[in-house]
């Protein structure tokens, strides 16, 4: 393409600090930006990614539908929340008006494995108006294209462990209370830990009526079966309070976490296939304690076992360079609802993103 990308910024808060300047930073614009909340709309998003002005004002999200039916935007970057119902009107909106999305959810990148019917839903309208929705960030690469790659070089493979934790400070209030921090542990059980003791037809049933809570690593263990070829015959998951014995500030939740509380949660999902490979996979997301940091560990064991430890990832600022480094994909994919794993391995972007544009 021969033109700057027109991008829209849908959810302008922490993570658009950082996708919205690195668009502009690989050559292209943002054009049009929206939020919810009335603290945000009216600003310039000079002011919200810092360095001046950019003449591109929050816009109210209600208007996200007619701004685009008016001027197309060739991709829009949602930051807001990790659910894909939480997300059903932008992905719905972008889907309805023919435009290309991309979106930080962590259930988007795969959720055919726990709402099925939105995802139908969402790739038919997909399908039908020409353009491409996916989730990604993160997950994608360290979560995904990391392992599978690495599992190229393995002769055989008999379980694949992965463990990842991040600080829920970093990523707003939504994914905070998502985990279950600041909860006491009666609440916890109650609200988070009760949704994963249930039987086996139970949690399909839930899935197949688009009401299940998957931890992320529910979505990932699904991505990467369907990357690597491995045919699921069963997944379970349990989740479990993280607690500190101290009390914990929480800018976030706009509270300190009394000691013993949940500062969070850890969530371990078990892939059982048909090829007899068993997926394990861990995520903690906790309000972290002053000697605490991100850490990604993933082993794969066999022959030969391999094992790949990253201390202190810049997560935030990863997730967000992956999403706006994946825009030119998206663009070039085919319609519909399209996972990350049926794109190309995720490269770095020396050029401006419309030269990698078909």
């Amino acid at each position: 393409m021969d033109r700057k990308l027109k991008i829209a910024q849908y959810g302008c808060g922490k993570m658009s600090v950082y996708t919205m300047r690195y668009v502009f930073e690989k050559g292209a614009e943002i054009v049009c930006a929206f939020d919810v909340r009335p603290e945000v709309i009216g600003k310039d998003i000079g002011d919200i990614i810092g360095g001046g002005k950019k003449g591109v004002i929050v816009q109210d999200a209600k208007e996200a539908e007619a701004v685009f039916s008016k001027n197309k935007p060739d991709a829009c970057i949602i930051t807001t929340m990790s659910l894909m119902q939480d997300l059903k009107v932008p992905f719905l909106t972008c889907a309805k008006t023919g435009v290309n999305a991309i979106s930080t959810c962590e259930e988007a990148l795969f959720p055919h494995n726990s709402s099925p019917a939105l995802t139908k839903e969402i790739d038919e309208l997909a399908k039908k108006n020409n353009c491409t929705i996916c989730g990604s960030g993160y997950q994608d690469v360290f979560w995904g294209n990391l392992i599978t790659v690495l599992s190229g070089a393995t002769h055989k493979i008999t379980k694949i462990k992965g463990k990842s934790s991040y600080n829920v400070e970093d990523y707003g209030i939504a994914l905070a209370k998502a985990h279950g921090a600041g909860l006491d542990l009666e609440a916890f059980d109650k609200e988070i830990a009760s949704a994963d003791r249930v039987s086996d037809d139970e949690r399909q049933k839930s899935i197949e009526a688009g009401t299940y809570l998957p931890s992320y690593m529910w979505n990932v263990n699904g991505w990467l079966c369907d990357k690597l070829g491995f045919t699921v015959t069963r997944q379970t998951q349990k989740t479990v309070p993280q607690t500190h014995d101290q009390d914990l500030p929480s800018s976030t939740l706009n509270m300190t976490v009394p000691a013993g509380y949940a500062t969070g949660m850890s969530a371990v999902v078990t892939t059982e296939t048909k090829e007899g490979i068993i997926i394990e996979s861990e995520c903690i997301g906790k309000v972290y304690a002053p000697d605490e940091f991100d850490q990604n560990i993933w082993t794969l064991i066999g022959e030969p076992e391999t094992e790949v430890i990253i201390n202190r990832p810049a997560t935030v600022e990863l997730t967000c360079a992956t999403i706006v480094g994946r825009i030119p994909d998206v663009i070039n994919a085919p319609a519909g609802y399209v996972t990350t794993d049926k794109m190309p391995i995720l490269q770095y972007r020396v050029k401006p993103l419309n030269e990698y544009v078909k």
